[in-house]
């Protein structure tokens, strides 16, 4: 089990007058939520709001209060129960904003991106859809694990060359968001977790103006917290033309179910006064 410190913070920036973005946070779930909403009239607000209060209480109902959806049952039996959860979260999610998008005029044709990081007891398991970013921090490097969903990205895989030609537009062009369509295709990886790992969750407000080597440099040297507010504050020194959120984790500590036993014996040979010279392993 991993031992968690986070922080997150959500800023409207320098250039827009609403803050679309949302997050969410929950070292006792293991949950971190990143969405970057789309659309006119309040419409991205309204629906990166539905993303990040629908994963949660989706995350935290047992298997029996689960919808009997067979959208949310078409994924690889290869991937890990939680792994199908997380997705089965996103799905309900897009249900909720392209139904919301199609019942209400004032908010069709909105949508939303998304990366979440789940904790298991021995993994960490992150989704994506969009183009908002999941960083992770392992041994003084730094991995770009979110999978972008946008024209540059996605032509860049294909034809670099022509890429290169495209305009700036195309950079914030997704191809993939939540609610845009009845359904969507997320993203998802799984990897085992150590002591000292950090992770990065951003909206493009951030990765914009904040490169991946001056986000390592500032999680190696502050704390979540300081991290954070250090990151808001490169990205509106350099324009703040968007909104900027960022969640910061660090896994401070690595618990096994072995190595919890042995902990509370300890604290209690200490409230006795008495501490065994050696704890059989």
């Amino acid at each position: 089990m991993a031992i968690i410190e986070s922080a997150g913070i959500t800023d409207v920036g320098r250039k827009r007058k609403v803050n679309e973005d949302s997050l969410f946070l929950d070292d006792k779930m293991g949950l971190y939520i990143v969405a970057d909403g789309m659309g006119g009239h309040r419409g991205g607000e309204f629906a990166s709001k539905i993303v990040v209060d629908t994963i949660p209480e989706y995350m935290s109902q047992k298997n029996d209060s689960i919808p009997n959806s067979e959208a949310l049952h078409n994924y690889p039996e290869s991937i890990s129960e939680e792994s199908k959860k997380l997705l089965e979260a996103i799905t309900c999610a897009n249900e909720k904003v392209y139904r919301n998008s199609k019942e209400k005029q004032e908010l069709s044709g909105m949508g939303s991106t998304v990366s979440a990081i789940c904790f298991t007891d021995d993994t960490f398991i992150a989704g994506n859809v969009g183009d908002s970013h999941i960083y992770l921090v392992h041994d003084s490097g730094i991995e770009l694990l979110s999978v972008i969903h946008n024209v540059i990205t996605e032509q860049t895989a294909i034809d670099p060359e022509r890429a290169k030609r495209l305009g700036k537009r195309f950079k914030h062009m997704l191809t993939r968001a939540v609610g845009v369509e009845a359904s969507v295709n997320a993203d998802i990886s799984e990897s085992q977790f150590f002591k000292n790992d950090q992770l990065i969750l951003c909206s493009d407000g951030l990765s914009d103006k904040v490169s991946s080597e001056e986000i390592l440099d500032v999680a190696m040297r502050e704390s979540p917290g300081k991290a954070c507010q250090t990151l808001v504050n490169m990205a509106n020194d350099r324009g703040g033309d968007d909104n900027v959120t960022v969640i910061v984790l660090k896994i401070i500590s690595v618990e096994t179910a072995k190595s919890g036993v042995v902990s509370k014996l300890l604290q209690f040979f200490k409230y006795i006064g008495f501490l065994p010279k050696k704890i059989l392993n």
